[in-house]
């Protein structure tokens, strides 16, 4: 329709929705569908969260809230930024949207101008360079592959940035992977960072309490204090929390960023849902010794998943750090031809022929930026993913 704006012909619907949708609407018509595309976990938001919101309703607070988040949660988020990360910040430095999405979208929109190129590894998650197109610049995608872990090397990095280079988006533990960055391989990166002093740091930390295993979190401003300065921390409570609905995202860094983030967002959505913010006061301040139990459940199914794949004959699949995601490659696969008669010529050919055939619905690879792979989502219960995989290996079996 012509009187739509031009901009939205650079841009892509989610893909992950998407799926979702297809899969939720073929469940509808009476179709056995196992769906392993949400992002999102399957525990309930934990009950001490829950009744702080109910509180919250009880106790009239409903009204309007400063723009970018109440001083409480702003204090919370201070507080929680020096208990897990050693970064000190004030609550001037703190922004809080309707969920990480919002606080990223606004972040760029606040600061690209036409030309400013970001740097993103491939695989990234699917709405990066939708975002960064939607607010004027030019994503640079940065493949890494599964050969390096699906992690970016320094070389890479180095090559990538241009005069014209605004921010990296470094997000670890990785969606769509699950890989994670050590503090070594971090270091190395951050090391390349300070011999260009244009770039600015965005960082994702949204599955910063989802690792396994001896892994441990960390993010650049805790590496290397010198870019404390120009990066902006991006986290949540989505995740960890099992809050993905209440939509509460934040971000901390330099005033005059997170000023300019403000203003966008006192003209666009205004506050965060004031309900979901106690709620978050309640996620930070409270206890977290749900997050342990909860990751033994991830870790379990991990190992199901990334073990069950690894035998089936095409697939590889590597061991994720964290989050709830495996991407296992296909490459062996590409070329066969499906029962049902379908050349696996792609990652989203395969992805297709999986859910029509068998009613398994996971995301193709080149969603991500990364083929010939596929992501699967592990939030889901055990015995939902044995039978998945089952279907999984039988589909891929009967490929010729």
């Amino acid at each position: 329709m012509t009187f739509l704006s031009a901009t939205l012909s650079r841009v892509k619907p989610s893909p992950t929705i998407a799926v979702s949708t297809k899969a939720a609407e073929m469940k509808a018509a009476g179709h056995d569908v196992i769906g392993l595309g949400a992002g999102e976990p399957d525990f309930p938001t934990p009950p001490n969260i829950a009744e702080a919101g109910i509180e919250a309703i009880r106790a009239g607070k409903t009204r309007y809230t400063a723009p970018d988040g109440i001083a409480e949660l702003k204090e919370a988020i201070c507080a929680k930024f020096e208990r897990d990360n050693g970064l000190a910040y004030v609550p001037a430095q703190v922004s809080v949207g309707n969920g990480g999405k919002q606080i990223l979208y606004n972040a760029l929109m606040a600061t690209l101008n036409p030309g400013d190129e970001v740097i993103i590894p491939a695989p990234y998650w699917v709405s990066y360079p939708d975002m960064v197109l939607l607010a004027g610049g030019e994503p640079v995608i940065v493949p890494a592959g599964i050969e390096s872990a699906f992690k970016l090397s320094p070389a890479a990095l180095e090559a990538a940035i241009t005069p014209k280079t605004k921010w990296f988006i470094f997000n670890s533990p990785s969606n769509p992977t699950g890989a994670g960055y050590t503090w070594d391989e971090l270091r190395a990166l951050t090391e390349v960072l300070l011999r260009h002093p244009h770039v600015w740091v965005m960082t994702d930390d949204m599955y910063e309490h989802l690792v396994y295993d001896d892994f441990r979190f960390c993010t650049p401003a805790q590496v290397e204090p010198a870019l404390h300065d120009r990066t902006l921390t991006c986290n949540g409570v989505s995740k960890a929390y099992a809050m993905t609905g209440w939509r509460i995202g934040y971000a901390a860094g330099p005033r005059d960023l997170i000023g300019a983030m403000r203003k966008i967002q006192s003209q666009s959505t205004s506050n965060p849902c004031s309900i979901s913010q106690w709620a978050a006061v309640e996620a930070l301040n409270g206890t977290q010794d749900f997050i342990a139990t909860n990751n033994a459940t991830f870790k379990r199914r991990r190992d199901l998943v990334v073990t069950a794949l690894n035998e089936i004959d095409g697939i590889e699949c590597p061991v994720p750090d964290g989050a709830f995601y495996v991407y296992p490659s296909i490459a062996g696969l590409i070329g066969r031809t499906s029962r049902a008669g379908t050349l696996i010529d792609s990652d989203e050919t395969f992805a297709t022929a999986l859910l029509e055939e068998t009613g398994v619905a996971v995301v193709f690879g080149a969603a991500f930026g990364l083929s010939p792979c596929f992501r699967i989502s592990y939030a889901t219960s055990d015995a939902a993913l044995e039978e998945a995989c089952a279907r999984l290996r039988r589909f891929c079996a009967a490929l010729t």
